[in-house]
């Protein structure tokens, strides 16, 4: 069976608070350890009423102090917002406490709005076409110190964490390929140019240090639970949020509907349902048909999937409910 990771937004329910989200955060990493996942990565986003994941290298160590031997990391730090240095400090740092665990996935949007952004202290102009920079230099604080090197990452240097590229269209897909990384795909958000994307990663693939051969792992949104009906009306909560975040109406996640009628409107739907169509939604029947095909189709290394549910016990009722299909 492909391997299944987990993809943690740490998300603040309407009703709850940052403290529950982390603890809930804290919970699901315990037991994907205990059902068999191979990593799970939280993501920085910024301003967002809904994701408590903004700190992500504090959120990161929060849960592998919880865990003992699942991959942490980043899926990811969105570099643009930070100096290479300061990543390869914070890294480091949880390297050296968890030796041999953490992931670091990179990203190249702000993961919130502008004005959010420019609130991070970073020089906007230039900041996305830099990113190719900024990971050579991020490289190289985490490797061997070299004779003329002037900066030193104290934590980082020589940790060698494994970083990933994570994107959405096919730059980040020949990017990846070009520099012999590892590569996620943000499927679970943005499908349209997956398998586009996955051709160019594998047809331009030159072998690094780290990898030897492409590997790549694509998102799902997933909300498995005893029946069809009860997974689509926990899903409804994912809905809402994308019709938020299209209205720009900035709100924490909400608690499942018995319908979407009167929650958006035609066009918003047909768009919702567009960007959520590789979305594992059903009981374990179902789901394990979709994740066949899914599987099937892009020939992907790993699945990393996003568990959107707003209930802290049905989200961990699904995890396993997913996990059992490992088989």
């Amino acid at each position: 069976m492909t391997p299944l990771s987990l993809l943690d937004l740490a998300p603040v329910c309407q009703g709850g608070s940052i403290s529950i989200a982390l603890e809930n955060s804290r919970r699901m990493a315990v037991a994907a350890e205990q059902l068999g996942y191979t990593r799970i990565w939280l993501a920085e986003h910024h301003g967002m009423l809904g994701v408590a994941s903004s700190a992500t290298a504090l959120a990161i160590s929060h849960i592998a102090a919880a865990t003992k031997h699942i991959r942490i990391g980043a899926g990811g730090i969105m570099l643009p917002n930070h100096s290479p240095l300061i990543i390869a400090e914070q890294f480091g740092t949880l390297e050296a406490l968890y030796p041999g665990r953490i992931d670091l996935g990179l990203g190249r949007a702000p993961g919130t709005d502008m004005a959010t952004a420019r609130a991070l202290r970073r020089n906007l102009q230039g900041s996305v076409d830099q990113y190719p920079q900024d990971i050579q230099e991020l490289q190289q604080l985490l490797g061997p110190q070299q004779p003329d090197q002037k900066i030193i990452a104290v934590p980082g240097n020589n940790c060698n964490i494994p970083i990933w590229l994570l994107g959405s269209s096919l730059y980040s897909a020949q990017l990846a390929a070009s520099k012999g990384l590892p590569y996620s795909f943000a499927s679970h958000f943005a499908p349209d140019q997956l398998f586009d994307a996955l051709s160019l990663y594998r047809d331009g693939f030159k072998a690094s240090a780290q990898q030897v051969t492409p590997y790549v792992s694509a998102g799902m949104m997933a909300v498995v639970a005893d029946t069809d009906e009860q997974a689509h009306y926990l899903f409804s909560s994912l809905q809402q949020q994308f019709v938020n975040l299209r209205r720009g109406d900035n709100q924490h996640f909400q608690p499942p509907t018995d319908s979407m009628e009167g929650h958006w409107t035609e066009m918003e739907k047909l768009m919702v349902n567009q960007t959520l169509r590789f979305a594992l939604v059903g009981s374990q029947a179902t789901v394990k048909q979709q994740l066949e095909k899914f599987i099937e189709a892009t020939q992907v290394d790993e699945v990393i999937v996003s568990m959107p549910i707003y209930d802290i016990e049905a989200r961990l009722h699904s995890l396993a409910l997913l996990a059992e299909l490992k088989g």
